[in-house]
Order: C-alpha cells, then sequence, then structure tokens
C-alpha cells in the first residue's frame, strides 16, 4: 500500500455526532502511552500528523485521518490513563463504545499491545469491548525494540494466552523505530479496505437477479 496522500479531516469530542464518512474504516486502540501516535505516523508515512507525548492521554478526540482519498484510519482515544479524572475516563469510553456500535464504515479494528507486558485490566476489558461488537481484532504488538529478537515468540504468546484469543487472530508485532511490522500493518489496512468493495460487488450483482 503506497500512502500518496492524508490528511486530518474531523475531530470529534465526547458530545460530538459520529461521522457517516462513507468510506472504509479501520481504527487503531490502544491504551494510552502504548505508542498508538508513533505507530500511526509511521504506518502514514509522516514525521509528526498524529501528536506523539511523554505526557500519556495526549488523544482525547476521535480522530479521523483520510488517507489517499480512499479510507479512513480512526485513531481512537487512549484508554487507561490514570491521571484522568474518572468523569474523563467515563466519557472517553463512552465515546470509543459508541463509534464501535454505531459507525456505519468501520471495516476493521487494531489493538495496540506492548509487546513487553501481559495485556492488562484496561487491555481486556477493549478487546472484550471490541469481540462483543463484531470485530475480530488485529493485534500490534508495540515496542517491539526494546526487547531481544529471542523473546519476541514467547511475549506474543504471553499476549495470546493472556487475552484467550482465537488460533487465527493476527499479531503483529512492530518498533516504530526500526519501523519493523510496517508493511504488515499495511497490507492488513489494504485488505479490510479492499475486502468490502468485494463483498459491495457480491451482494449488489447477488441482487441483481
Amino acid at each position: 500500500m503506497k500512502i500518496k496522500s492524508v490528511s486530518l479531516d474531523i475531530v470529534c469530542g465526547p458530545t460530538s455526532v459520529l461521522p457517516d464518512t462513507g468510506k472504509p474504516e479501520v481504527a487503531f486502540a490502544g491504551k494510552s502511552n502504548v505508542g498508538k501516535s508513533s505507530m500511526i505516523n509511521a504506518v502514514i508515512n509522516r514525521k509528526a500528523l498524529a501528536r506523539t507525548s511523554s505526557q500519556p492521554g495526549k488523544t482525547q478526540t476521535i480522530n479521523f485521518y483520510h488517507v489517499n482519498n480512499e479510507f479512513y484510519l480512526v485513531d481512537l482515544p487512549g484508554y487507561g490513563y490514570a491521571a484522568a479524572s474518572q468523569k474523563a475516563r467515563e466519557a472517553w469510553g463512552k465515546m470509543i463504545e459508541r463509534y464501535l456500535q454505531t459507525s456505519p464504515n468501520l471495516r476493521s479494528v487494531f489493538l495496540l499491545l506492548d509487546i513487553r507486558h501481559a495485556p492488562s485490566q484496561n487491555d481486556k476489558m477493549m478487546y472484550d469491548w471490541i469481540v462483543d461488537n463484531g470485530y475480530q481484532p488485529i493485534i500490534i504488538a508495540t515496542k517491539l525494540d526494546k526487547i531481544k529478537r529471542s523473546q519476541v515468540q514467547k511475549q506474543v504468546k504471553i499476549l495470546r494466552d493472556t487475552l484467550s484469543m482465537p488460533k487465527e487472530t493476527k499479531i503483529i508485532p512492530f518498533s516504530s523505530q526500526t519501523k519493523q511490522g510496517k508493511e504488515e500493518i499495511h497490507a492488513a489496512i489494504a485488505d479490510a479496505v479492499r475486502s468490502i468493495d468485494e463483498n459491495e460487488t457480491v451482494s449488489t450483482s447477488t441482487g441483481s437477479h
């Protein structure tokens, strides 16, 4: 997948009406400080379109990035940010849940987990939310450069076992430093965007008989 153009088109806060973009959407979720903004910047070949910060909880809105005028990459607020007030955390949670439940264009959800640690309770809750809303998340295991190559398979198994993921769940180890895993993420996004085009073609041709 070649990234030709990217623009931040829509920003939604907790009380915003969620847009019907009319184009396929792929969403990215992850707890605060898991490296989501760095990953998005790496994937869309931009240095600082998604704002990165050493201070967790920076993304407090749902941000819709229009890519190649073909689809939207949707950046969901980071969850589990301890320093945020309970009220703010609940508002972000409701916003994420509302998006997962109501977006007519959402094709695939990517869940970012830190490869160095077993998933937290918040990670489990997010994973269950995604599954309960009918999506099988693609897991991006971030911070790959922080562990030894010999540890990768063991850590991936911990992620899979802790969340009781089915065998077919895709896990992509990723490093925003070395960009390892970027091509796999591109391929997974392209598959998600393309699959709906094929489905629509099938349903249209079926409906014409």
